[in-house]
């Protein structure tokens, strides 16, 4: 095969790729958008609000809208991620590890309300701050922007003025999708009140055109959640003199930051949800076509919930995993493989806490990472699909080798025996996993070696936990066993390697007429007090000196 031909098929092997496709094939057949990328670029678009704890599900949208943008650029387009915080919103909900002086600041934009920790420049900037800090660690490149920054701007000017001149048909928009709601009687701005400084309190009651002034009242009982304080004024709406209702605004930042693909959340795009309307209004108000995956007569699709242990995330709720804290239950580099081999459409369920998911990860990256550098044979659409996943979730330059690997459970069991790196490396050679590691290398098992110490301590079951003995047990032996038994300290005293030795623990307890699970269960009973453990030939030739002294007594 040709090597044009072979990069061909990677491209579409990956479903990044084949979202640049179709993004692609939409460009070439409007001249509108053709002239709109060939001006800005392909932008790829997201926004958060951050009203507290960030969690790991919108960290899902981050990293499959900058694997897009980086498919993107590998086809040669000039393309970009830039991720909004949507600092100018309302704060309407107090979150538990709040102190309760902050219920005063409630209806004012984050933006304007201080950090509750110090060198942060308000409370929205310290929670975005710390998720987009993590950035480099999981390989995410984007450009960051704030949504009240934008406002203040004068970034929304142009739309502003057209929603306001066009209200009475976001109105009947509202009306059309969800009938006599606020949505279909208010003009579709919240003007930030110049008295009291809040946004969630205040309703705009008029809009003079000519004079482009916008007349407006903080309401003591607009909301439940917060109290304004009854001023009426007028003021213009420009340069950050308030902000459009969360679904008036979505479609308005598609023309204003020429977005070209945008994906959320699957809740949004449910019939009749905040993507319906947003595309009603950006085609018959703004006249701009919706980004990928929808179109001007359909949602299209949201990416997937990602759960933890079957529950959805909340930030409102302190639910789940925090963005900024999952590093502590798996590397950024397994996470992010996880994402990006994981399709948009697809329900992740991770839970740190159940052993097999985080060694399965490992298990999948490891297998990916073999075939990627050709130490593992496999048909040719899982080659393919697996060197793009492997392109797409690597952080950093690749490396021109492939990394030394040892599976999490093999890790683990060196971690509970050694935490001492040398000895660590020692027991890694012995076993055949690693041969003679440069210094790059010993980082990169460091590394592996930190995190599995960290899971046996923190997350592993029990059944992965042991303590090895430090004196012989007091058991009742028969003279079998005992004859199995000085069988395999023979075979240990011999330089033979771990599958040898598995292949000999079988025959040593079919010659003594065992079976090999009695055999197995009396060789952890002395070794580690339990009836199951590690992989047991690898496990002796590991602790082979130790071994030796317990199963001789």
């Amino acid at each position: 095969m040709g090597e044009m031909a072979e990069e061909s098929k990677t491209r579409i092997s990956h479903w990044a790729d084949q979202v640049v496709k179709d993004v692609i094939d939409r460009v070439e057949q409007d001249e509108f958008l053709k002239e709109m990328v060939d001006k800005h670029g392909y932008i790829v678009y997201d926004e958060k609000t951050p009203s507290g704890k960030i969690h790991i599900g919108a960290g899902r949208g981050w990293i499959i809208h900058d694997v897009i943008a980086k498919a993107m650029r590998d086809q040669g387009l000039n393309a970009k991620f830039i991720l909004s915080s949507d600092d100018i919103d309302p704060f309407d909900k107090m979150n538990s590890d709040l102190d309760p002086s902050y219920e005063k600041y409630l209806g004012v934009p984050f933006r304007d309300m201080p950090s509750p920790v110090d060198g942060y420049k308000s409370f929205a900037d310290y929670y975005f701050t710390q998720c987009t800090d993590k950035f480099e660690e999981f390989g995410i490149e984007a450009e960051f922007e704030s949504t009240g920054e934008q406002y203040a701007n004068g970034a929304f000017n142009e739309t502003i003025k057209i929603a306001l001149d066009n209200a009475d048909k976001i109105k009947e928009i509202y009306y059309r999708l969800y009938g006599d709601t606020i949505g279909s009687k208010r003009l579709p701005f919240n003007p930030i009140c110049e008295k009291c400084g809040k946004i969630g309190t205040t309703i705009a009651t008029e809009w003079d055109s000519e004079r482009e002034i916008i007349k407006y009242k903080c309401m003591e009982d607009l909301v439940p959640w917060a109290k304004g304080c009854g001023y009426e004024g007028e003021r213009s709406p420009y340069d950050g003199g308030g902000k459009f209702p969360w679904k008036v605004e979505w479609a308005t930042k598609w023309p204003t930051k020429k977005v070209i693909c945008e994906y959320a959340g699957k809740d949004h795009f449910t019939k009749g949800g905040s993507r319906t309307i947003a595309i009603a209004i950006a085609n018959e108000v703004f006249n701009f076509p919706p980004p990928y995956p929808s179109t001007k007569f359909a949602t299209g699709k949201g990416y997937e919930f990602f759960t933890v242990g079957g529950k959805k995330m909340s930030t409102s709720k302190g639910r789940g995993i925090g963005f900024v804290d999952s590093t502590q239950y798996a590397p950024a580099k397994m996470l992010r493989y996880m994402l990006v081999r994981t399709r948009p459409h697809a329900v992740i369920d991770f839970d740190p806490y159940n052993g097999n998911d985080l060694m399965l990860l490992y298990d999948r990256f490891d297998r990916t990472e073999r075939i990627y550098y050709g130490e593992e044979k496999c048909d040719e659409n899982t080659y393919l699909n697996s060197r793009r996943i492997y392109e797409l979730s690597s952080i950093g330059k690749l490396w021109e080798r492939m990394p030394p690997q040892a599976p999490l459970s093999h890790l683990a069991v060196v971690a509970q025996i050694s935490p001492d790196l040398d000895n660590a490396l020692e027991m890694l050679k012995a076993s055949g996993h690693i041969e003679a590691p440069d210094d790059e290398e010993k980082e990169y098992i460091k590394d592996r070696l930190d995190f599995a110490y960290r899971w046996v301590n923190e997350f592993a079951p029990d059944q992965y936990k042991f303590t090895l003995r430090e004196t012989p047990t007091k058991m009742s032996i028969s003279d079998s066993e005992r004859k199995a038994l000085n069988e395999l300290v023979n075979a240990l005293e011999s330089d033979i390697d771990a599958r040898s030795l598995h292949d000999k623990i079988y025959e040593i307890a079919k010659g003594n007429g065992m079976k090999p699970s009695e055999f197995f269960s009396l060789c952890y009973k002395i070794l580690i007090d339990r009836e199951k453990g590690p992989r047991l030939a690898s496990f002796l030739i590991m602790i082979k000196e130790q071994a030796v002294r317990l199963l001789k007594n």
